[in-house]
């Protein structure tokens, strides 16, 4: 199950309501009410026993309200981030009609609103349309909660207020793992144009940058020049998770901040430009120079598809599919499954973005974060703990999956609960049969090492039961589970401010 018995389908195009009546087969039960809904499987009714589901392999319907079997086509209507809906989702559907033997028709010049439609092969009928509308990730959310949309797409998290609206709405709590899943990663970037001799900043810098508390790029490394300050709508999903990774309140932008119309402006911008700086997405950034995040001590980190499935890099963007916890199409089924199988998960990487399948990398090819160790060693951490840690690591491999938490709780973040969800899977699928995995937790070096040790045990361990639990359907006899702890041995990034402690406090999983 991708997301959950009820919230894995999608809603049908809804049926104006009216009355039927649903007889069992042998006539021992009768229901009436108005007819919500009819997905091709199941009708509901909102009947005096409250809103009802209804296979309808097992009634017969009797009256005005009845659809026409035989001609039903799933409606299927998707809202949400312009990448997702523009960059990404067309390869998807495109995939999907190909994998289940559909022919694929594409209809309406809207900027902001597509068709496809899905065709049958065999008998030439017309099995699904779906619609892609090009908003916010802040409207597609709406929208699904307003019923005007079945698949919600966002570039950030659900906020608080959201899931209880969603609530209230009776369509579940979208922060659940049934009702939300990642399904590709794309990397906030800070971009320059190839002219600017900056390479790195640190974020306090970019937070002062885009606050208007520094205006030269003197003050940064950089040529004595004015800094000319670039960004998308601050409605967009890009701007607000920009803002919220770097604390940046709404009230603190600088005064003299340009905003663009899209992102691709933004890079066009900053592009012509030698003393322009924008913020826009690593798939976006065209032939704009993108900046390393720089901290204190000296750790630079770049991103990349490795280090953003790892959450590696600091400013990752995940790219969310929200669903209602509403029995939906056959076809809508299919879809959510297909959206994260390996073949699609190879087009998501085709289109330009991070797809979640998972790689191994050895510790040889790991060379940046051994030599961060090393700077890093000192009275708590010494040589004899890393040669620990490398004996224990060597013949092993790393997986492109990681597992960091909420700053200052035991909950994982968002993208790490949907990673729970996923090794879960490839566990219960046999992937790594035969095999050992071991979890390995590490900390920041707030506090003492010993009891930092303890602590990243501890989180590995919790990592370890979440999955362990998602994967029910698991036996354990046929692969091996162990936990190790290094604790602070093995920084990612510097330990002198908050986002850099929570990079160092994770989990990751190796296999050997």
């Amino acid at each position: 199950m991708i997301f959950g018995i009820l919230a894995t389908l999608l809603v049908a195009s809804p049926i104006n309501a009216q009355d039927v009546t649903l007889k069992s087969r042998d006539g021992s039960i009768e229901i009436s009410g108005s007819l919500i809904g009819f997905d091709g499987e199941f009708y509901r009714v909102d009947s005096v026993y409250g809103v009802l589901t209804v296979d309808g392999s097992g009634v017969v319907c009797a009256g005005p309200g009845c659809p026409d079997l035989s001609t039903f086509i799933a409606k299927i209507r998707l809202s949400g981030a312009p990448i997702m809906i523009k960059g990404l989702f067309p390869h998807l559907i495109n995939g999907f009609a190909t994998a289940q033997n559909y022919a694929l028709s594409q209809a309406g010049n809207e900027p902001n609103r597509t068709e496809f439609s899905l065709t049958s092969r065999v008998d030439g009928q017309v099995a699904a349309v779906f619609t892609l509308l090009a908003t916010s990730s802040d409207e597609g959310i709406a929208d699904l909660v307003a019923d005007e949309a079945d698949i919600a797409l966002s570039i950030r998290e659900v906020t608080e207020q959201e899931v209880s609206f969603a609530e209230d709405a009776g369509i579940g709590r979208l922060d659940a793992p049934n009702q939300s899943r990642v399904i590709a990663l794309d990397g906030l970037v800070p971009i320059v144009s190839e002219k600017n001799p900056v390479e790195a900043l640190t974020l306090q810098q970019l937070q002062q940058i885009f606050e208007g508390k520094i205006d030269n790029w003197q003050d940064v490394g950089g040529l004595d020049a004015p800094i000319n300050v670039n960004m998308v709508d601050a409605n967009s999903g890009v701007a607000q998770a920009f803002a919220a990774a770097l604390q940046i309140e709404a009230a603190s932008v600088g005064a003299g901040l340009v905003r663009q119309m899209n992102l691709k402006e933004v890079s066009k911008a900053v592009a012509a430009n030698p003393f322009a700086i924008g913020a826009t997405l690593l798939s976006e950034t065209d032939t704009s120079k993108v900046l390393k995040i720089r901290g204190e001590c000296g750790f630079v980190l770049e991103a990349s598809n490795e280090t953003l499935k790892t959450e590696d890099y600091p400013l990752t963007a995940p790219m969310f599919v929200y669903v209602p916890a509403i029995k939906q199409s056959k076809i809508g089924r299919e879809f959510l499954r297909y959206i994260q199988s390996p073949t699609a998960q190879a087009s998501i990487s085709q289109a330009g973005f991070a797809g979640q399948e998972i790689v191994e990398s050895g510790l040889a090819v790991q060379g940046n974060r051994i030599s961060n160790a090393i700077l890093a060693a000192g009275e708590e951490v010494t040589l004899d703990d890393l040669r620990q840690m490398i004996q224990t690591l060597e013949d092993a491999n790393r997986l492109s999956v990681g597992f960091r938490f909420d700053g200052g709780s035991s909950k994982l973040d968002a993208q790490s609960r949907s990673n729970v969800v996923l090794m879960a899977r490839l566990l219960e699928s046999g992937r790594f049969d035969g095999q050992e995995l071991v979890f390995v937790g590490f900390s920041d070096s707030d506090g003492a090492a010993a009891a930092n040790k303890r602590l990243s045990r501890k989180r590995a361990i919790v990592v370890r039961d979440a999955i362990l639990r998602e994967a029910i359907t698991l036996d354990r006899k046929r692969l091996l589970i162990n936990v190790e702890a290094f604790g602070e041995a093995m920084p990612m990034a510097c330990d002198d401010n908050d986002w850099g402690r929570q990079i160092n406090r994770r989990v990751e999983i190796w296999v050997r």
